[in-house]
């Protein structure tokens, strides 16, 4: 196996690193030590490099990009065992990596960076695409671009597919050439990191742990300070945990980035209980 050395980066530093020199393993295990204080990246880094090391041979004495890939998946979701957890799609453990690795289940996102991670490792630029309600990934190959399904074994989708799954999160609007390109781009590992975060802090909020959704939102802000949905997510958080100066702070400042937001009544509504000091928790 190949050494492989790991260190996670500092909340505080990612805000100011540009997209290309953010790290997207090392962030996603950052964000999964919230939750697991005690975790070992240099633990899962070693599962990453000893699927890459497996397939190496093999993958190198293929010649066509996407035979490469197919045998990646194959080995990832039909030897090993990763799969999409259908059953608890909503439990947060399928949003923290090292969970992922141990019991082999994950969320579209979370299957998705172990699969990117794998094939970046044997030299295949796989790339990750914020599709409205399914997060997927993509291969450049000689005629376009190769997109998959990490939740489903990294099945490959076609655009016909891809068209009816994009009109079922799009109000029914079926996207047009242009519409679905500009979907499919490939997803920035800010972007992809802060989708995953938002997954968790979705869950938390359904769940009523207002203090791991107000960890989340936070978070959100740590790598990308100007996020009003963010802000204001913390803020109601806060609120809900009778955190009330923060909750002042936060939705005062969402109504200042986002006046003519759909939500701003509520919100306002929301202040002006709390400078009356009578909140109204739901």
């Amino acid at each position: 196996m190949s050494e492989t050395r790991i260190t996670l980066p500092q909340w505080e530093e990612l805000a100011a690193l540009p997209d290309e020199a953010l790290p997207l393993l090392p962030t996603a295990l950052l964000i999964a030590r919230d939750e697991y204080p005690q975790l070992d990246p240099a633990a899962y880094d070693r599962v990453l490099q000893a699927h890459a090391d497996h397939l190496r041979v093999e993958v190198e004495a293929i010649g066509e990009w996407p035979l490469k890939v197919a045998a990646i998946n194959n080995h990832l979701f039909n030897e090993v065992g990763y799969s999409g957890d259908n059953d608890e799609y909503y439990d947060p453990r399928n949003s923290y990596l090292n969970e992922v690795f141990e019991r082999r289940l994950g969320n579209p996102i979370s299957l998705a960076l172990v699969q990117i991670e794998v094939s970046r490792r044997l030299g295949l630029p796989l790339e990750g695409i914020s599709f409205p309600g399914h997060f997927l990934v993509r291969l450049p190959v000689e005629d376009g671009v190769l997109i998959m399904d990490p939740f489903n074994g990294g099945r490959p989708l076609g655009v016909d597919e891809l068209r009816e799954r994009a009109r079922s999160n799009l109000g029914g609007e079926t996207p047009d050439d242009s519409v679905l390109a500009q979907i499919l781009d490939p997803a920035p590992h800010r972007a992809i990191l802060m989708r995953m975060l938002r997954n968790l802090h979705g869950v938390y909020a359904e769940r009523g742990e207002w203090d791991r959704a107000a960890r989340s939102a936070d978070r959100i802000l740590k790598l990308a300070p100007e996020q009003a949905d963010a802000v204001r997510d913390r803020g109601l958080a806060y609120l809900q945990l009778e955190h009330l100066a923060g909750a002042r702070t936060d939705l005062a400042r969402y109504l200042k980035m986002e006046p003519d937001a759909a939500d701003a009544i509520t919100i306002r509504e929301r202040l002006i209980e709390l400078s009356g000091g009578r909140p109204r928790l739901h």
